[in-house]
């Protein structure tokens, strides 16, 4: 019986993990892609960048707010004002790189990530996150991105970034895409939009 009931509470807590899903896009309320170089498109062309691209997949306006060299503390900062300003469907949030790249203190981004998190869906604002893994040749994980996925119940693109960047017929310099990886970055948040139930 205790084994059981032991199943039964793992099954639970895994039926629980896997419960996320997103409201399916409509047409009236833009996208907004949040983030740092990675997003901007650095790298390539404006037109190039991972937002244009998703935007043309999905037949919707997605806003670029990606800034070349932006942390995660100055990215909350700037943050509220965008949120109120396009009133957003979702928001993708892709930061932290620079953070990483300059050795910050990790706990304090996780804390600056949640911030932004919690700023979205106290407004409704439905997020997804794409994590940044760490800059050294085995590209690993940064366990913070897992951690806010789970404690905000959120859809996380954990190797979006990392299998493009793992590659270096992708780069344009040794931390940006080119315009092919940023292509192959759009089609990862297409495919993971299609998975959470955004796209009918």
């Amino acid at each position: 019986m205790k084994i059981y009931l032991c199943l039964l509470f793992i099954t639970l807590l895994t039926a629980c993990s896997d419960s996320v899903t997103l409201t399916p896009l409509n047409q009236q309320q833009p996208i907004l892609a949040f983030g740092d170089s990675l997003t901007s498109g650095r790298g390539a062309e404006k037109q190039q960048s991972y937002p244009v691209q998703l935007g043309l997949l999905l037949d919707k306006q997605v806003i670029n707010a990606g800034v070349n060299g932006e942390t995660s503390q100055q990215g909350l900062k700037r943050l509220p004002k965008l949120l109120d300003q396009y009133q957003p469907q979702l928001l993708i949030l892709c930061h932290g790189g620079n953070d990483i790249l300059q050795n910050r203190n990790l706990d304090k981004m996780q804390d600056n990530l949640a911030q932004m998190i919690e700023m979205a869906q106290d407004r409704g604002i439905e997020v997804v996150l794409l994590s940044v893994p760490e800059a050294s040749i085995f590209l690993p994980d940064i366990e913070q991105y897992q951690t806010l996925a789970k404690e905000y119940q959120i859809p996380l693109g954990n190797d979006i970034m990392r299998d493009v960047l793992k590659k270096p017929a992708l780069h344009s310099d040794t931390v940006h895409p080119n315009a092919q990886g940023y292509r192959l970055i759009a089609q990862g948040v297409y495919d993971l939009l299609t998975e959470y139930g955004a796209l009918d």
